[in-house]
């Protein structure tokens, strides 16, 4: 029998968590070069070829789908690790089995994606659910991390954070964050950028959401400078949050000013593909926050 590492099985979730980040990128590329109905069937790429490499719109399609192979290896490579670990781990366990049905779960909905023409609710669902299994599979890594330091269960107590308005500003960003991406998806599924020039739009006024999806930035932008300001008057709160509300602030600026750019631009592809990736750059360090906004004084002292 095989014994597994603590440092191996954190290797493996970090895999899966790049492999996940990868094609949430491959995936935008596809609706970017306009390649969504590249293979207008599901699962063969045509009626008569199972794959299809004739064109590049079909190529680029191919490529995407293929590398959920990928994907699908790595995260059931984490289940079958996270059920050989010593001691055993039920959060690991749990949250790896999430991840395969979470993948799975993707499959049928590219596959919809495809059936329905590149209907714009099926690619929002697409691309909602990968952020899902971004958040999984970064809370993964962050308790692999953990037992991996520890070589024994979490340690586990109260969180370390406890003044209320400090707590209620991190809800209110990741809450904020969370409406930006949301309010984004809206944002593709009205303009220009749907996958194929015949793809049906959600109809909306682009000019609309797009003031919508920048209120919702701002939010999170004002939300997370006064958690900052809070910090610097408070030495115990800086502690906690300090490291990880200073990426957020970086990658949310950067986004900001991308996103500003792409639009007065006539969103040019590069842009919105920066754009695009960025944005779970954005969900993932909101995520962040408020993990070490959950720690406990234990958990903290392991990482630190």
């Amino acid at each position: 029998m095989v014994k597994v590492t603590h440092k191996g099985y954190l290797r493996s979730t970090q895999v899966a968590f790049v492999a996940l980040y990868t094609i949430i990128i491959t995936g935008s590329l596809v609706r970017l070069t306009g390649s969504g109905l590249g293979c207008a069937d599901w699962p063969k790429c045509s009626d008569s070829k199972f794959i299809d490499v004739s064109s590049t719109h079909a190529a680029i399609e191919q490529i995407n789908r293929l590398f959920t192979g990928v994907v699908a290896a790595a995260v059931i490579v984490c289940v079958l690790l996270a059920f050989k670990l010593r001691p055993k781990r039920r959060d690991l366990i749990g949250m790896s089995i999430m991840l395969v049905v979470g993948v799975l779960a993707q499959v049928m909905i590219g596959a919809i994606v495809v059936w329905t023409g590149l209907n714009p609710i099926s690619n929002i669902a697409h691309f909602l659910v990968s952020i899902f299994l971004m958040s999984v599979a970064y809370m993964l890594v962050q308790h692999a991390r953990i037992f991996r330091l520890t070589e024994n269960a979490t340690p586990r107590g109260e969180p370390s954070l406890k003044d209320k308005f400090a707590i209620n500003l991190v809800r209110l960003m990741v809450l904020a964050t969370g409406l930006a991406v949301l309010t984004g998806t809206v944002v593709t599924g009205s303009g220009p950028h749907a996958g194929d020039e015949d793809a049906i739009r959600l109809g909306f006024g682009v000019t609309r959401v797009v003031r919508i999806h920048s209120a919702t930035v701002w939010l999170a932008m004002f939300s997370s400078l006064g958690l900052a300001i809070l910090i610097r008057r408070r030495r115990d709160l800086a502690d906690i949050l300090q490291r990880s509300l200073s990426r957020y602030l970086l990658i949310l600026v950067v986004q900001g000013g991308i996103g500003y750019t792409q639009y007065f631009l006539g969103v040019p592809v590069i842009l919105v593909a920066l754009h695009v990736a960025i944005s779970v750059a954005v969900w993932l360090c909101a995520v962040d926050v408020y993990w070490n906004s959950r720690l406990s004084t234990q958990q903290q002292n392991v990482i630190d």
